[in-house]
């Protein structure tokens, strides 16, 4: 019993065949593919560790920042309420001992002077709320640039 030659049989010379059969090669990769779907669950545990028990409370989601406006004509707003400059200290004082980790959002109105700004800062301060940011809008208005350093004095002359 022969065996035929390989490659075209219409040829009269027998050709080595010259194409790979890729059949064997995907089974390998699908075998391998498996392997790594199974083991890499498993690698990501780690170190195996018997974490300790807490009783502790989950943490609360931060508070919202109270709210103090200072309008043009000097008017204090504790959120949206208006709030006489006499009662503000001790209020704030009380939102404080209740959550002392609160922020406090300073808008000012920029028609008002500087000087008043820093007034009402320090009210805040003597409440004993550190934790003051300044609110202000992104616009097209930047601020100016620095003016630009004084020219260097010429050196002294010395003499003979």
């Amino acid at each position: 019993m022969s065996m035929a030659p390989l490659g075209n049989l219409d040829d009269d010379e027998a050709s080595p065949v010259s194409e790979i059969n890729v059949t064997p090669l995907v089974d390998v990769m699908l075998v391998l593919l498996v392997i790594f779907m199974v083991t890499a669950p498993m690698l990501t545990a780690g170190v195996a560790v018997d974490l300790p028990r807490t009783a502790a409370a989950p943490l609360s989601p931060p508070q919202p920042p109270l709210e103090l406006s200072l309008t043009r004509e000097g008017g204090l707003f504790l959120g949206q309420d208006a709030v006489p400059e006499a009662v503000l200290e001790p209020r704030l004082a009380a939102l404080h001992t209740e959550s002392p980790d609160r922020a406090l959002h300073l808008r000012a109105d920029r028609g008002i002077e500087y000087g008043e700004v820093l007034r009402v800062m320090g009210l805040v301060q003597r409440a004993g709320i550190s934790k003051v940011a300044l609110v202000s809008l992104p616009g097209s208005e930047a601020a100016p640039a620095p003016a630009s350093p004084p020219a260097p004095l010429p050196a002294p002359a010395r003499g003979p």
